[in-house]
């Protein structure tokens, strides 16, 4: 499956492990990426409530980038703020053709244009959905070589990929909410559910109150450290930069050690697949992952 891929700019910087390890897994769920390397951020958000048309013309940019990869099934990122970002825009866009033109003329002289085209409209899936909706949860378990046996991991959602609901698809028939749980599951750990699994990491507002950020990611991870996790899971390298990078600020808001690894999601997938937990960055972590890695064999570790 060829894909348009776009790996966001933090994934590229902050958490360059995330991108790494992405492309070490493609290959093997013979997933071909082809990279927008001319794409530009989407703005997180941020950008929106500042300018709109903006952010807007930011995000056309990249789905005209994508529509001109030939052959390419889909657009598919790593970064579910991206996601919940993107989503956004090309809602945006898609409902107004006069609007969409308006953005498009900016983008006339580089010789791009965002087309909706209803016959082949622009489909962008965060790589989890990808992985359920494309893959296959089946297929995935078949190419498992490492089950993570007694792993105990904790899904975390964060916000941008679970509302809102009807803009990202959410429905019976596309249960996106509960995709990580499935995947762990295929992956042959043990999902364990905690208060904060679909709620905020804190990373938006960290300049804005950095306290009650570190308090928001510190609850979380508490919470799921009561549960008895050996490690969270996300699709999302800005919840990972606050889970993990801004761990032990956390530790000292909320008074308790936490001593919780948080791996990105195509980590967790590439350990199942069989490939080696320094191929997958694992070793740039703030919070060094030992209740999931034996370091001394770099194999999955039993659970804690």
């Amino acid at each position: 499956m060829k894909v348009a891929y776009w790996p966001g700019c933090v994934s590229r910087g902050f958490t360059p492990e995330l991108h790494g390890s992405m492309a070490r897994v493609a290959p093997l769920l013979d997933i071909e990426l082809v990279e927008l390397d001319r794409a530009c951020c989407t703005g997180a958000g941020v950008i929106a409530e500042h300018n709109q048309e903006l952010a807007d013309t930011l995000n056309a940019r990249t789905f005209a980038l994508a529509q001109q990869v030939e052959g390419a099934a889909m657009m598919m990122n790593i970064c579910s703020t991206c996601q919940g970002a993107q989503s956004e825009c090309q809602e945006r866009l898609d409902a107004n053709a006069e609007y969409r033109e308006h953005v498009n003329t900016t983008l006339a002289g580089e010789g791009l244009s965002y087309e909706k085209d209803p016959a082949h409209p622009l489909t962008n899936k965060n790589f989890l959905w990808l992985l359920v909706e494309e893959i296959g949860l089946e297929n995935l378990h078949a190419r498992v070589k490492r089950p993570l046996t007694n792993l105990r991991v904790g899904p975390f959602y964060g916000c941008y990929i679970v509302r809102p609901r009807d803009r990202l698809g959410i429905n019976a028939e596309h249960p996106r909410d509960h995709y990580l749980d499935q995947v762990i599951e295929a992956l042959g750990g043990t999902v364990i559910e905690y208060a904060g699994m679909r709620k905020c990491c804190g990373f938006p507002i960290i300049t804005m109150n950095k306290d009650a950020s570190l308090k928001q990611a510190g609850r979380h991870l508490g919470d799921a450290a009561d549960a008895n996790a050996d490690c969270l899971v996300t699709p999302c390298p800005l919840c990972h930069l606050n889970l993990d990078l801004q761990q032990p600020l956390a530790e000292k808001v909320v008074g308790r050690e936490l001593d919780m690894p948080v791996l990105h999601l195509p980590q967790l997938v590439g350990l199942a697949l069989g490939l080696d937990p320094k191929e997958l960055g694992l070793n740039r972590h703030v919070v060094r992952p030992t209740s999931v890695i034996d370091w001394s064999t770099s194999v999955v570790g039993a659970a804690a």
